[in-house]
């Protein structure tokens, strides 16, 4: 550890609280990887971390985990309600305790910065992705994201953007500065391939999908593109919603013998193995920043093939780490096509995926860029 970030100089520990995801050790999303990640390296680090967790989804309820203290909050169990009303309740009660920081993971939670204002709680919010354009969120929903948007930019004492494409539309939209820090992700290498046998794959044997099965994910499209070819190899979808839904039951409900519908994987060595054996990795979310499961790709040396979005070019430096599909017919069959006949290419992409991790997307370099952040709003930069 570089001595600017040695505990010498803080007369005390900065104490965290870190409110609006599903909670640690949760493991469901790119939130709750993030606070997973954030919160561990931050108590290697001389910081006291508390996380606020989601009660509903724990069957058991320790005081603390690997050194994080843990407050269990319960809520409604509602598709839409239900992590807004635990959102709501956990920042309420970390505004009652002594924190340095209060940390709010979705712009959603906008609007209760409210509380750390009333209550002179020094807080930041990661306000992820442009909610308001996703599919799901039509109509009152949409209105709501984008207002919420707007009011976290005005309550939060630092607005946290996750990509400079992101950083550049608060700026625009909401004539807001931010503080852009990226998403993080580890090079990873094959431990035990054999992991991928349960769903009799073969190395190089298949495309993958790693996400919810919701629209702007655009799984469908993928899906419905790859169809289209005379792909001998299978199309692997891991992910699903965890509500029943006619988007997804739909999406699972075709028919083809190259489909390969996984449902969630919580055994992280399997899904490492899936990234590392794939012949490529299929990437259509449209509306995120840097999105976790294209970097996990790229640090487990796959080669990319990604819905062209302004995020996406970002991550893949305008084509030097992947290539790129649009929404229009044809588009992604044609590219399937063209890299089933040149396995050179996208060996070459392989080869060099690894790169842009190290290059800006380290976990290590992501959290130094946390660390000072705490230590500035809390008054105990060097």
């Amino acid at each position: 550890m570089s001595n600017r970030h040695s505990n010498i100089f803080m007369d005390k520990k900065i104490r965290i609280a870190i409110a609006g995801s599903r909670g640690y050790p949760y493991v469901y999303s790119g939130y709750e990887t993030f606070v997973k990640e954030l919160a561990e390296r931050l108590v290697t680090k001389e910081f006291d971390v508390t996380v606020y967790n989601h009660r509903n989804l724990f069957t058991s309820f320790p005081k603390s985990v690997s050194g994080i203290h843990l407050v269990y909050i319960p809520t409604i169990e509602k598709k839409t309600l239900s992590q807004f009303i635990h959102s709501f309740q956990s920042i309420l009660h970390a505004c009652w305790k002594k924190f340095d920081i209060i940390l709010v993971m979705n712009s959603a939670n906008g609007p209760f910065g409210l509380f750390t204002k009333i209550f002179h709680r020094k807080a930041a919010i990661n306000v992820d992705g442009l909610e308001w354009l996703r599919p799901k969120w039509r109509g009152l929903g949409a209105r709501y994201f984008y207002w919420a948007s707007k009011m976290a930019t005005k309550l939060y004492d630092v607005i946290i953007t996750d990509s400079l494409e992101m950083q550049k539309i608060y700026e625009n939209l909401f004539h807001c500065p931010s503080v852009y820090i990226a998403y993080g992700a580890e090079i990873r290498k094959s431990q035990k391939p054999s992991l991928i046998k349960r769903w009799n794959l073969e190395e190089r044997g298949y495309y993958l999908i790693v996400g919810r099965l919701i629209p702007d994910n655009n799984a469908h499209l993928i899906v419905k593109e790859f169809l289209q070819t005379d792909s001998t190899r299978k199309l692997v979808i891991v992910g699903d919603v965890p509500y029943k839904d006619s988007f997804a039951a739909d999406l699972k409900a075709k028919k083809d013998v190259r489909l390969v519908f996984t449902g969630y994987i919580k055994d992280q060595d399997v899904l490492e193995e899936l990234y590392h054996h794939c012949y490529a990795y299929l990437h259509g979310h449209e509306f995120g920043g840097t999105n976790p499961a294209l970097l996990r790709a790229l640090g487990n040396r796959c080669a990319i093939v990604a819905l062209d979005t302004p995020f996406s070019r970002e991550v893949l430096n305008d084509g030097e780490y992947g290539l790129f599909f649009t929404k229009k017919v044809g588009s992604l069959r044609d590219l399937l096509l063209e890299i089933e006949a040149a396995p050179a290419l996208v060996e070459e992409f392989r080869n060099k995926s690894q790169r842009r991790i190290l290059e800006c997307y380290t976990w290590g370099k992501i959290i130094d860029q946390y660390i000072d952040l705490f230590k500035k709003m809390a008054g105990k930069e060097r």
